[in-house]
């Protein structure tokens, strides 16, 4: 197989089938009939829109020919030969293969979370014949999405079962954008990809350098890779929720769960045998870490960043964008970052292209705010968060639960500005400190009751005159985006775990048997890096058992 990069056609002449547009060019560029094709693909899609509104599509293809016909086309058009803007190079594909176990443990390993970490733990142990058990303390996702639409309508919120916790974790909610930085040798990242496309997602996830799924999409693609779990031997236990664990010797020997139930208004106490815990949950989960640092186990407290959810016009950042205003065209994004001179980081977070503002609230008393999309993307706006970098300025490092704390103080001045309701200003009214009474020349879209407010006094007067200054900055690099009337909904606090809990080289905490990874725990930034370091910890856990 061969890969051919930076094939490259104008915006104007791409019809509505893509690849019988990239066929015609290998004919025509390469002199190659279809016949002579055993396999086509698309590996990667990407727009160049420096010359906008002359808009280029560059795609990355993988073809299968004849060997004699792939390696003539190499010599021909190799890395050292660029003719008709065409390279040619041999295709080296790395497949992830799920290890079989050799033994098995006494006892079948538990996964605590079904978000992204959770699930493909539990799914690369389901495939090697391990049988886990994974307990997740939320609802089936169609359950958990009706709580939410309730939820969203009413503002009634069920503690249990909302946008950060249930089948799915909090990216169930967060528009499913699957794009990760992290480097992969192993094949995992096609992995997660292709079980994605398995399990119904658009198979465009596979090439899009921004792949996302869409919130509405999630339900069933989460739902089936559930059923492929159960299908392996593992089992998937709901509204049930880690409380406590034993140790002996330093090793895990069993774990403590509670169970609510429909017909009873108690809660049912299990205790489980385990000798291997994978600790999956999401950074909400702030009851099960404070039992965790209370068993002493090690854990620190690290820098993540707080501030608001920005809207502005999806029509305003397409023209800005592409130079141009046309439907076949994706929703545009933006990626902004800047470091300041009193030494606080400012930059966009999970940017949602035609997007809403979303109520992702967890705990009474206490409100957040997060983005999501639907697949289409189609909303009249985008939103971002705009954050600004915190640490030792606003609690100790040393104090892993002074982080929570300052989360949680953060929420609670958020729900209180609106009873509950998303709090929101203008930009212009938030520069001079007065509380907006309507909206400019857009509105909002949010799901969630809203409230126009003065957000002053949820951060440090520092904090706030960060995200000014960034507003400031980025405005050169995008023009109105610090345009009066950006509508800003607060607070954005929960952008990544405030904690790490510590794990050494083979996974494991200081307790043999516990493998925490995933986003809750500090190591990963979004579905896809939560994914595959939950496959990482499923492979520990069957290296122990294959050695």
């Amino acid at each position: 197989m061969i890969e051919i990069l930076e094939v490259k056609i104008p915006f104007q002449d791409l019809s509505s089938d893509p690849k019988k547009d990239l066929l015609g060019i290998l004919k025509k560029k390469l002199l190659i009939e279809p016949s002579e094709i055993r396999s086509f693909d698309i590996l990667k899609r990407s727009i160049d829109a420096r010359k906008k509104p002359d808009l280029v599509f560059i795609y990355s293809l993988m073809l299968e020919l004849d060997s004699k016909k792939e390696e003539a086309l190499i010599r021909r058009y190799g890395e050292k030969s660029r003719r008709g803007g065409i390279q040619i190079r041999k295709y080296k594909r790395i497949d992830y293969q799920i290890r079989i176990s050799e033994k098995k443990p006494a006892f079948r390993p538990v996964v605590v979370g079904a978000g992204p970490a959770g699930l493909f733990a539990a799914l690369v142990l389901s495939g090697c014949g391990l049988c886990p058990i994974l307990i997740e303390r939320g609802n089936p996702i169609d359950q958990r999405s009706k709580d939410v639409e309730k939820f969203f309508e009413s503002g009634k919120l069920d503690p249990e079962s909302n946008v950060q916790f249930g089948e799915g974790g909090a990216g169930a909610f967060s528009d499913g954008k699957l794009n990760t930085q992290v480097h992969d040798r192993e094949g995992r990242n096609r992995f997660v990809l292709e079980t994605f496309v398995k399990a119904g997602a658009d198979p465009q996830i596979l090439y899009d350098p921004k792949p996302h799924v869409g919130t509405d999409q999630l339900v069933s693609v989460v739902t089936n890779i559930r059923k492929e779990i159960q299908a392996l031997g593992g089992e998937v236990r709901f509204q049930t929720r880690f409380i406590d664990f034993s140790e002996k010797d330093g090793s895990l020997v069993s774990i403590k769960t509670t169970r609510r139930t429909e017909n009873s208004a108690q809660e049912i106490i299990e205790e489980i045998p385990c000798s291997d815990l994978i600790l999956a949950m999401g950074h909400s989960a702030r009851d099960t870490f404070h039992m965790l640092y209370g068993k002493n186990l090690p854990m620190k407290a690290k820098q993540f960043a707080v501030g608001f959810r920005v809207e502005h016009p999806q029509d305003w950042l397409n023209l800005h964008q592409y130079g141009m205003l046309d439907e076949k065209l994706p929703a545009a994004s933006y990626k902004l970052a800047a470091n300041l001179k009193n030494g606080r980081g400012v930059y966009s977070f999970c940017m949602c292209p035609g997007g809403y503002v979303e109520n992702s609230s967890s705990e009474e008393g206490q409100l957040l705010v997060n983005g999501m999309s639907y697949a289409a993307r189609d909303s009249k706006n985008c939103n971002s968060a705009i954050i600004v970098s915190v640490g030792e300025k606003e609690y100790s490092l040393n104090d892993p639960m002074a982080a929570i704390e300052y989360q949680k103080e953060l929420e609670i001045r958020a729900y209180r500005l609106a009873n509950g309701r998303i709090p929101q200003q203008l930009l212009s009214d938030f520069r001079q400190g007065v509380r907006s009474h309507s909206y400019g020349d857009f509105g909002s879209v949010s799901r969630g009751q809203t409230e126009l407010t003065n957000l002053r006094g949820i951060f440090s007067p520092e904090i706030e005159e960060s995200f000014l200054t960034g507003m400031e900055i980025f405005d050169h690099k995008i023009h109105g985006f610090n345009r009066p009337d950006a509508i800003l909904s607060g607070v954005e606090s929960r952008t990544s775990s405030p904690i790490r809990l510590e794990r050494k080289e083979d996974g494991q905490t200081s307790i043999q048997g516990l493998y925490p990874c995933g986003e809750g725990c500090g190591y990963a930034g979004g579905i896809m890096s939560a994914a595959m370091d939950g496959m990482k910890m499923a492979e520990k856990v069957i290296l122990r058992y294959s050695e």
